[in-house]
């Protein structure tokens, strides 16, 4: 077995000023889906959850904090984000923020620079790399030295899923049963399981409607809700042992049938949440029947249109290369020709949150 490098990692930039900190975060799929919370304000989730974190997709969050400001100033790639109850994003920015202050025993407002690598709100987890990389710039240009737990507890509040992006490879995050209790944790990925990711992305447009909001109204009114929660305590159980034994098979079938379930019970909330497309639905038969030929792949989805599927390192290029031809051929000419074209893109596992500060 090989150990995941537990992160953070903080590195030292001598042309940074006091009081500033940057920190790189990248983005984690859930295998085993975070989908509901039984405490908003803490968000604490009802199940335990699984994620794989991807190399060169995510975040760069700059935070300087600086005694000449009177409010806190925002940009999100490189659009400054006004104030205004309407601007949901600017205040949970600025609520992580608090929570940084409040633990820092501070009151300077901050100067905050992010950066995507991959669209915001469009289902491509950029939340959970946004808000790790958030909150470890902004923890360390406040002068906190948080251990890698700590600093999960904090993303967490940001983010749920934020909370494993602290990490890399594979993590955990372990649902608790309040703020000291829910966390994330890296688990050790046998060295003969060499996972890859590849996103499919059909539409990097912002989701109609938010995760927090589909989240809220399934947890509140879905009668399968419950019966989920349970089957995914069952599935990230399962999960973990066939990780341990490295039984991608196996692991890949629990990770489809989790996704289906999460999106089975969103669409019998009221009114029902469909993240599902008619694309989405073909792209998951092309999967269905690539995987019947022998390809290792299995499709999962999070609260968005875009597919990503689970599959091997040593067969990711030429699964990249099948679905590529497939997809040209089933889906629209139109879609393929505009001016936002489908994207097909291979991760492998990646590193968890990198900090730079002055030393």
């Amino acid at each position: 077995m090989q150990s995941v490098i537990v992160n953070p990692s903080v590195f030292y930039d001598d042309s940074m000023n006091a009081n500033c900190a940057r920190a790189c975060a990248n983005v984690n799929i859930a295998l085993i889906k975070y989908w509901g919370k039984r405490n908003e304000e803490l968000i604490l989730p009802y199940a335990s959850s699984l994620s794989l974190t991807l190399a060169d997709w995510g975040t760069e969050t700059q935070v300087s904090f600086d005694e000449n400001l009177s409010e806190d100033n925002i940009s999100l790639d490189g659009i400054t984000l006004v104030g205004g109850k309407s601007n949901k994003v600017r205040n949970r920015i600025i609520s992580m923020l608090d929570l940084i202050r409040a633990r820092a025993g501070i009151s300077l407002k901050a100067n905050v620079v992010s950066h995507n690598s991959v669209p915001t709100a469009a289902g491509l987890a950029s939340s959970a790399s946004g808000f790790a990389a958030l909150a470890a710039a902004g923890a360390y240009a406040a002068g906190l030295n948080l251990s890698p737990r700590e600093l999960s507890k904090l993303a967490r509040r940001g983010s749920g899923s934020a909370c494993r992006s602290i990490f890399g490879g594979l993590s955990i995050w372990n649902a608790g049963e309040d703020d000291e209790s829910s966390y994330a944790e890296p688990i050790q990925m046998p060295e003969n399981l060499q996972l890859a990711m590849i996103a499919i992305v059909l539409d990097s447009a912002p989701k109609p409607i938010s995760s927090r909001e589909a989240m809220s109204r399934t947890v509140k009114t879905s009668p399968t809700y419950m019966p989920w929660i349970k089957q995914s305590e069952k599935d990230f159980q399962n999960a973990i042992c066939a990780i341990k034994n490295s039984d991608i098979e196996t692991l890949g079938n629990i990770v489809e049938k989790n996704f289906m379930g999460m999106h089975e019970t969103m669409h019998n909330a009221v009114p029902p949440v469909n993240y599902i497309t008619e694309d989405s639905y073909k792209v998951l038969e092309i999967i269905k029947n690539l995987r019947s030929k022998g390809l290792p792949v299995w499709a999962t989805m999070d609260a968005g249109p875009n597919v990503k599927v689970l599959t091997v390192k040593s067969e990711a290029e030429k699964v990249a290369n099948d679905l590529r031809s497939h997809i040209s051929k089933v889906l629209d000419n139109s879609n393929l020709s505009s001016n936002k074209p489908i994207r097909i893109m291979v991760a492998l596992p990646g590193d968890g949150v990198r900090i730079f500060v002055r030393k």
